[in-house]
């Protein structure tokens, strides 16, 4: 008897090792499989700050002190945007001196081709967007000029630079949900940077500059 457990006792560890086995390779089976691939990330591709247009919204911009009227006003956004260079063309295809994108071009009615060949044609577009941000904004500018949301002064200049930035109906829902609902650009630049940035121009001239 004493010999039938010497062969029994291994044949039974035996048996409940393969169980063991088999069993956990089922409960394997059930688990989701996850690869993960052990390489390097990417380096980033690092532009000239105005090759890519705006700068990063983590970028202290020092911007030239040139009045707080509307010229200033619009070259100092110049220069947050491209440098104040009208040939300059972004990594996102955003062109000249205040950085338009083609979708903006084709909502103002300007040929993209000759956009880039006139620094003039570059200077109406820009007074026909800021007309047409300050006609969608009237309502905006009229109720929350001189309020704060968040710490910032919001004012008029502030109001359009951020549309010039992220487009009217972003600025919109950002002032109305009291700066809850906020919107950025590729590049990581907010509506708050510009709010803060460009506030407290004065643009009561704005209709009698040509």
């Amino acid at each position: 008897m004493k010999k039938a457990f010497q062969y029994i006792i291994p044949v039974v560890l035996i048996v409940a090792g393969l169980v063991n086995v088999w069993y956990g390779f089922e409960e394997e089976k059930k688990q989701p499989v996850v690869f993960v691939i052990d390489r390097p990330e990417p380096k980033p591709v690092i532009y000239p700050q105005w090759e890519t247009g705006r700068a990063q919204s983590t970028e202290q911009v020092h911007i030239p002190e040139v009045g707080k009227d509307f010229v200033g006003f619009k070259e100092a956004l110049a220069f947050n945007e491209s440098g104040g260079n009208y040939h300059v063309v972004n990594s996102l295809g955003f062109m000249g001196k205040y950085q338009f994108g083609p979708g903006t071009l084709r909502y103002l009615g300007i040929d993209r081709r000759q956009f880039l060949k006139s620094p003039e044609l570059q200077e109406k577009a820009f007074k026909k967007y800021m007309q047409e941000n300050r006609r969608l904004l009237a309502k905006e500018i009229h109720r929350f000029n001189g309020s704060y949301i968040h710490g910032i002064r919001i004012t008029e200049s502030g109001i359009l630079a951020a549309a010039h930035l992220a487009g009217a109906g972003a600025v919109k829902k950002y002032l109305r949900s009291g700066g809850r609902v906020s919107a950025k650009d590729a590049y990581g630049t907010r509506i708050e940077d510009y709010l803060r940035r460009f506030a407290g121009y004065d643009l009561s001239q704005f209709d009698k500059v040509q």
